[in-house]
């Protein structure tokens, strides 16, 4: 079973209407995990990066942009932001998440995990802690997409497609699989 909840790629792309600003790519009426896979080897494919963060319901993405710049990352980083992000994808009340907005706003943003807690933090709810102002519904996915392209950046450019490509693998296996591991 899929945790889709788009049948077409074109459902995405109406959706988030700010997915077509990052990826450049047409929408099709075809499944969405094949137009990723297009993507992934077309002639842009940093465009699945972006397609991967609008296409995954938010927490997922939140995970999957975690996992996919820890992977990037030498053994043994610690990544406080990651950390964050991690902590609210495990217990996603406000409290984890209003923690990771804290360590976002006074992270450092040249690290990659600093935006992968910025998505954990903008995941829905208010976006101010004092009072209520919602989180626009594709900023997980914006913040989500900045972390892991500015991880695979960080990488010699020899590296980078196989990142790219482990990237959107892991995205494929989150979007299928039903049993909730997180």
């Amino acid at each position: 079973m899929s945790r889709l909840r788009f049948n077409t790629t074109r459902e995405v792309f109406e959706t988030f209407p700010a997915a077509a600003e990052v990826i450049l790519t047409p929408p099709t009426t075809e499944p969405p995990l094949t137009f990723l896979a297009r993507l992934a080897k077309g002639p842009a494919p940093m465009e699945a990066i972006g397609f991967c963060a609008f296409l995954l319901p938010r927490r997922e993405a939140v995970w999957w942009a975690l996992q996919s710049v820890r992977g990037m990352q030498p053994p043994g980083t610690q990544d406080p932001g990651l950390a964050a992000a991690e902590a609210w994808v495990r217990e996603p009340g406000d409290r984890a998440r209003f923690e990771a907005l804290k360590f976002a706003q006074s992270g450092d943003r040249a690290r990659p995990g600093t935006w992968v807690a910025w998505a954990a933090g903008y995941s829905g709810g208010s976006m101010v802690e004092s009072h209520g102002v919602p989180c626009p519904p594709d900023l997980t996915a914006k913040l989500a997409r900045i972390g892991v392209l500015s991880a695979v950046n960080r990488l010699p450019a020899r590296d980078r497609e196989g990142a790219l490509r482990a990237c959107v693998e892991a995205c494929i296996r989150l979007a299928q699989d039903d049993a909730g591991k997180t």
